[in-house]
């Protein structure tokens, strides 16, 4: 059975496997989860001031799915059994608009008609999350093109949308930051094509011209009539960090705007979450995770918003617990994504992994 413990990095051995991963402040992966520790990575995790991690002990079982399931248990799942919140769906109709404004937008980045375009797109998603009243986001369902950079600028603003919504903006905020999502990585347009799509982790040089994209969207855009200034600074700002470690211009947290607040949370989110061909995604949860551990780069209270704008396990799955019991959910915590209530289909037990003491230990595997 697997366990997880929290150490003190001091007390860290060689051998060890480390149960979260640790990221940088670009949001790159230093050390993945279920990495086994080595002196090196000890060693460098001090270095980084990592006062202490989780590790996991034990081995993982193979559980039967097979289980019989009493009337009662049954019973019990129904009666407690609460709908999720509406997630965010886009139509096929709507899928295939988004497709070709994009297409255009980045075939097009000096074209006046390119805010038009994005104005546009932000518009159907904005007619989409009010008609369906969403509140929360599945990247899944949001698949527009197989094109990565179109992909994840309309994830990132589809989810940036939801955020701010949820934090209580203005629809006419919310419809903004969904254009200054859009536009956010526009700048790539105009990065070496040998860059942007090498199928390999860049090197450091590489990477510094990567960083050039903010800095080189802001430029294409800035002229532009009727683009609004909250807009043009989601664009620029959306890599920089509340530590005031981030790109292009270093901002202390005070002077980043509320629009590049939220883009930063959703675009590393989705960039985490996402397969390249240099890398595998994260499962939804570890994201989670990971962005719940970028305090000192995130705004914290963004990070809140956001975690109220994820359903990682939908009422009727079925998960395996680290007690070794298969569980079925039955309702999402809005503000614990990741620890939902549950109903064990052996023993027809119910575990608020939340809110129950006793349930402390117990995770999702």
């Amino acid at each position: 059975m697997i366990k997880r413990r929290y150490i003190s990095t001091r007390l860290l051995e060689s051998g060890m496997v480390i149960d979260q991963s640790i990221v940088d402040g670009t949001g790159r992966v230093l050390v993945a989860r279920k990495t086994p520790l080595d002196d090196y990575i000890i060693d460098g995790l001090r270095k980084l001031n990592i006062t202490g991690v989780y590790i996991r002990e034990g081995e993982e079982e193979l559980i039967s799915t097979d289980i019989e399931i009493s009337p009662e248990t049954l019973q019990t799942i129904e009666k407690l059994k609460k709908v999720d919140r509406t997630k965010l769906q886009l139509s096929e109709s709507v899928k295939a608009r988004v497709a070709t404004g994009m297409q255009f937008m980045f075939n097009n980045p000096k074209d006046a008609g390119c805010i038009d375009a994005a104005k546009s797109i932000s518009g159907e998603l904005m007619k989409t999350i009010t008609e369906n009243d969403a509140v929360a986001v599945n990247i899944d369902a949001l698949k527009v093109s197989d094109e990565y950079t179109f992909k994840h600028s309309v994830d990132v603003a589809s989810m940036a949308m939801i955020i701010a919504r949820q934090s209580g903006m203005s629809e006419k905020d919310v419809q903004q930051i969904g254009v200054s999502g859009l536009l956010h990585d526009l700048g790539k347009s105009e990065i070496p094509n040998e860059i942007l799509n090498k199928p390999s982790r860049l090197t450091d040089e590489e990477f510094e011209i990567m960083k050039l994209h903010p800095v080189k969207g802001y430029n294409l855009l800035k002229d532009k009539p009727d683009i609004a200034p909250e807009i043009l600074m989601g664009v620029l700002q959306h890599h920089e960090k509340m530590g005031g470690n981030g790109y292009p211009l270093a901002l202390p947290a005070a002077k980043i705007s509320p629009y590049a607040k939220i883009l930063a949370v959703a675009d590393i989110y989705d960039a985490l979450v996402t397969e390249r061909p240099y890398k595998k995604g994260f499962s939804p949860r570890d994201a989670v995770e990971m962005i719940m551990a970028m305090t000192e780069d995130l705004d914290v209270n963004m990070i809140k918003m956001f975690l109220k704008s994820v359903i990682l396990y939908p009422v009727d799955s079925v998960v395996n617990l680290s007690t070794g019991e298969v569980a079925k959910v039955v309702e999402n915590n809005i503000d614990y994504p990741t620890r939902p209530k549950v109903v064990t289909l052996a023993a027809g037990k119910v575990l608020d992994l939340a809110l129950d003491v006793s349930c402390a230990s117990i995770i999702i595997e």
